[in-house]
């Protein structure tokens, strides 16, 4: 018996209309669409005149239905595997069925289309010609600060998403490390009624995204010009070490610091008494 296929179908991220060809196609002729949320997906398919029969395929039950799909798939049914938006293990689930696929020998078949990192990029005006997609940062302020430590000074352009609860606090982090003039592009809603894109040197871009409450809302790529001075590093363990030590005893700054920065807690220690 021949086995089934898995299509990776790319969906709209905001605007219905940049669906493929293609990929209307494969979702009308599948035996069935396993989707982030079948009730998300239910209106995509109802707007094109869909009835193919969905399955759920989330974070939560990602292990029990890839074993499901594959077992559907060898015994010969066809499956489009969709996410909420966009290209499907971007940042969502399907990771183990893709590999579970590959060693079962099931053909696994990807259809290009929208993907919000690349659509952002594309109009960000920063080189793309090499750049880092790091996904979501961190949901806690230390493991966030920890990790932009780790990145600020990389040498290309750095891509994040964000929500809208996280977004000020994620600028306010990328302040502490990268400073007032490294250049940012938030691209919000992309291709959705309220999309926009701001582009402003980070001190500036947080000052206008604060004061403006809309611009605080809905989905977020946001990108970060590379490092052009890496020798910068200290600068930046000392803004963080500031920004800590407003917010807590000196002592407890200086612990966090240590733990985001790697550097010797004293050494920290010392050096906020000394900035003080």
């Amino acid at each position: 018996m021949q086995t089934g296929r898995l299509y990776i179908v790319a969906t709209p991220i905001g605007n219905l209309g940049d669906i493929t060809r293609r990929a209307v196609e494969v979702l009308k002729r599948v035996d069935l669409i396993a989707a982030e949320d079948t009730r998300h997906t239910a209106g995509l398919l109802s707007h094109l005149g869909i009835d193919t029969r969905t399955l759920s395929f989330h974070e939560h039950n990602e292990h029990q239905r890839s074993l499901q799909l594959v077992g559907l798939l060898l015994a010969g049914q066809d499956i489009a595997l969709v996410s909420d938006a966009g290209t499907p293990l971007i940042c969502d689930p399907g990771y183990r069925i893709v590999c579970a696929c590959r060693e079962r020998g099931v053909d696994v078949i990807p259809l290009p289309g929208a993907s919000a990192v690349i659509t952002a990029l594309s109009a960000s005006g920063l080189p793309t010609d090499r750049f880092l997609f790091e996904g979501f940062l961190p949901r806690t302020q230390e493991k966030r600060l920890k990790r932009l430590q780790q990145l600020s000074d990389f040498p290309s352009t750095l891509v994040f998403y964000e929500s809208t609860h996280r977004i000020l606090h994620c600028l306010e982090d990328m302040l502490s490390l990268f400073g007032d003039d490294r250049r940012v592009v938030v691209a919000r809603e992309l291709t959705k009624q309220y999309e926009t894109m701001l582009d402003q040197p980070l001190g500036q871009l947080l000052q206008t995204m604060a004061a403006d409450t809309n611009q605080q809302r809905g989905e977020f790529v946001v990108m970060v010009a590379a490092c052009e001075n890496p020798a910068m590093e200290k600068g930046a363990v000392e803004r963080v070490l500031q920004a800590l030590a407003g917010e807590m005893p000196p002592n407890q700054a200086a612990k966090i610091a240590a733990r985001i920065s790697g550097r010797p807690k004293r050494e920290l220690y010392q050096l906020l008494l000394k900035l003080k």
